[in-house]
């Protein structure tokens, strides 16, 4: 691998052992990659501070929980403050719930003892598996070091930054050498359209959104799929729901929506001077298939439980919500939990929709998900959500049942009791 001066002086320990076990973290990775240099970079979201009863010491062992798992070191080097804007993404907990904090020990403790100290070394602690919707807004072309495959594909195709999907290990080494190895869509050239997909049924709710990009995670893989056809220009929300699906699904990291996404103003832009490897048509049989593949695991109509939140719902998202809640009560036999960033819940908090979700009997809460706490109310056997990625984890992870469809279906689920969803 070829490295500037300064880099050689990091790895060979001039400016301080962390550099140096950085640097070699870097160095081993970029060269498994095929990646012939590093890149610099200034934005880094990752995980540092994450909820874990194990370490019952944590707050007296951050060096060597940095060294283990932001290093891959074996040996034990003090943790230097991070040189670049570092974001702490999704954690295990919310920390501010006594229900999680009860059923999960000293979990809270230690998650909070990793926020205080990470925070002093210049972590910012973001929580959220959405750091775009809380200041975290890389401008385009801008390399990045991110985790959590929802937000890789929706820094590379909402925002035209450009990152890989990264791991703990190489986040925590970049946010301190400001470097990453130079591959994958760093590269201009990797980043083009390889299949077309032509939309036949219009589509323009979050739901069918969500529909589309699991469908295309099936079909693409981990290719890049050019949106055309009969769907409505959409906003943020629509491609965060369409992304995280198709990340899930499949191994989606990039896409383009000629006339919507940066790097696709126009088809050419989006495909380059390549022919698309394939033509997808996604029409009304695709939509009712992948509808009833999203809810092929759910027979029993009587929700016990209601997620809405995956991704981390916006103030929008919330604001819906409340609209399909407000003046109405949650059954006595199901629950409502809502999921948002912490730095929205403040928002949500001073314009009273947290009030409104609370007095109709549910929940809000922030920093984390049923799928990464694997924490949903006692005794839940069937569960409705609108999202495909929660759709899609939720079952194996927790072996409920699972619902998918749209914000409102669930909320009356959630009020009534009983599931009544289905495709229009």
């Amino acid at each position: 691998m070829q490295l500037t001066d300064y880099e050689k002086q990091m790895r060979d320990g001039d400016h301080g052992a962390a550099k140096a076990r950085a640097m070699d973290l870097l160095i081993r990775y970029g060269e498994a990659l095929g990646a012939e240099r590093l890149v610099e970079t200034n934005n880094v979201a990752g995980t540092w501070a994450v909820a874990n009863p194990i370490l019952k010491d944590f707050a007296k062992s951050m060096d060597a929980v940095f060294s283990e798992f932001n290093l891959d070191s074996d040996e034990i080097v003090e943790t230097p403050a991070v040189e670049t804007y570092a974001v702490q993404l999704i954690q295990g907990i919310d920390p501010a719930s006594p229900e999680m904090r009860a059923n999960t020990g000293d979990a809270a403790e230690s998650q909070q003892a990793g926020e205080k100290y990470f925070g002093k070394r210049g972590v910012a602690m973001m929580s959220t598996c959405t750091p775009y919707q809380v200041g975290n807004v890389p401008v385009f072309g801008e390399h990045c070091a991110w985790m959590e495959s929802s937000a890789v594909v929706y820094c590379n195709g909402v925002l035209g930054a450009r990152t890989n999907t990264e791991g703990r290990e190489s986040t925590g080494a970049a946010s301190i050498t400001r470097r990453i190895p130079y591959w994958g869509y760093h590269l201009p050239e990797n980043r083009l359209g390889t299949h077309l997909v032509d939309v036949e049924v219009e589509i323009d709710d979050i739901m069918d959104w969500g529909m589309l990009g699991y469908w295309l995670g099936y079909e693409v893989e981990e290719d890049i799929p050019v949106i055309a056809g009969r769907h409505r220009k959409p906003n943020q929300i629509k491609l965060k729901h369409f992304g995280a699906a198709a990340a899930s699904s499949g191994g989606v990291e990039m896409f383009h929506v000629p006339g919507t996404t940066p790097e696709a103003r126009t088809m050419e832009e989006a495909l380059g001077p390549r022919k698309p490897v394939a033509t997808l048509r996604y029409g009304d049989r695709e939509r009712r298939d992948t509808f009833e593949l999203l809810n092929s695991n759910a027979s029993d109509t009587q929700l016990d439980f209601v997620m809405l939140g995956c991704p981390h719902n916006s103030l929008e998202q919330m604001v819906r919500i409340v609209r399909a809640l407000e003046d109405r009560t949650i059954s006595a036999n199901s629950a409502l939990w809502v999921f948002t960033p912490r730095a929205l819940k403040l928002v949500s908090d001073a314009n009273g929709y947290t009030e409104i979700i609370e007095k109709a009997g549910g929940r809000v809460y922030v920093d984390t998900c049923p799928a990464i706490s694997r924490q949903m109310p006692k005794g839940t056997k069937v569960v409705a959500v609108d999202s495909a990625k929660q759709a899609h984890y939720l079952p194996a992870i927790t072996g409920a049942q699972c619902w998918f469809g749209t914000v409102e279906e669930c909320v009356d689920g959630a009020v009534t009791g009983q599931w009544k969803g289905r495709l229009s």
